[in-house]
C-alpha cells in the first residue's frame, strides 16, 4: 500500500485510503519515552499516537495516522504522575476519557488556575501559556490530546533542568 505523507493521494482506491486513515486502540503501543519530562518520577505517562507524533517529535510512527491539520494522541497517566509546566507555539487541548485529571494554566507572574476535568470534560490550553498535569487520584487516567497543527515544533518547559536536556537532546521533548 501507498504510504500517505499528506492529502490521500489520487492514485489510491478508496479502500487504500480508508485502511491508511483508521487507527485503532488495540494496535496502539504505549510510548513511555515519548517525552523527556517523562523518564523522571511524577511525570511517567505512555502516550498512543494515533494522528501525528503529537509534541514527541515521534514524526515517524509508522503506525500513526498522517496528520494533516492536527494531532490526536490518548494519553496513559498512571497515579501520582502528571506532566511538567510547558507551552507550545499552538493550542493544546485535553479530553478526559476515562479517571480524573488536575490540570494548570499559569501567566508569567506565577498566577495559577487550578481545576479537576472528570470524564468528558475537557480544557483548551491557548498557545504560549504556560500548562501542565497531574494524576491526583487513584486510579489511573485516559485522555485524549489534540494539538492544532500537524506538526507542532517543540514543547518549551518552565523548568531549566528539563530545557537543558531538550537541548542536548533536541528529538526528545
Amino acid at each position: 500500500m501507498t504510504s500517505l505523507s499528506a492529502a490521500p493521494s489520487a492514485d489510491l482506491s478508496i479502500e487504500q485510503i480508508g485502511q491508511r486513515q483508521v487507527a485503532r486502540f488495540r494496535d496502539r503501543k504505549p510510548d513511555w519515552e515519548a517525552f523527556e519530562d517523562a523518564k523522571l518520577d511524577g511525570f511517567r505517562r505512555a502516550q498512543h499516537r494515533f494522528i501525528g507524533a503529537g509534541g514527541s517529535a515521534k514524526h515517524g510512527d509508522p503506525s500513526a495516522i498522517p496528520p494533516l491539520g492536527f494531532t490526536l494522541s490518548v494519553m496513559f497517566v498512571p497515579p501520582g504522575q502528571g506532566h511538567a509546566a510547558h507551552t507550545h507555539e499552538v493550542e493544546e487541548v485535553f479530553f478526559v476519557l476515562q479517571g480524573f485529571l488536575d490540570v494548570f494554566l499559569e501567566d508569567e507572574a506565577g498566577n495559577r488556575f487550578e481545576t479537576r476535568l472528570g470524564p468528558w470534560e475537557c480544557v483548551s490550553c491557548p498557545p504560549g501559556v504556560m500548562h501542565g498535569y497531574l494524576n491526583a487520584s487513584l486510579e489511573p487516567v485516559y485522555f485524549q490530546v489534540m494539538l492544532g497543527k500537524s506538526r507542532p515544533g517543540a514543547l518549551n518547559y518552565q523548568d531549566e533542568a528539563l530545557r537543558a536536556a531538550v537541548a542536548v537532546n533536541p528529538a526528545r521533548r
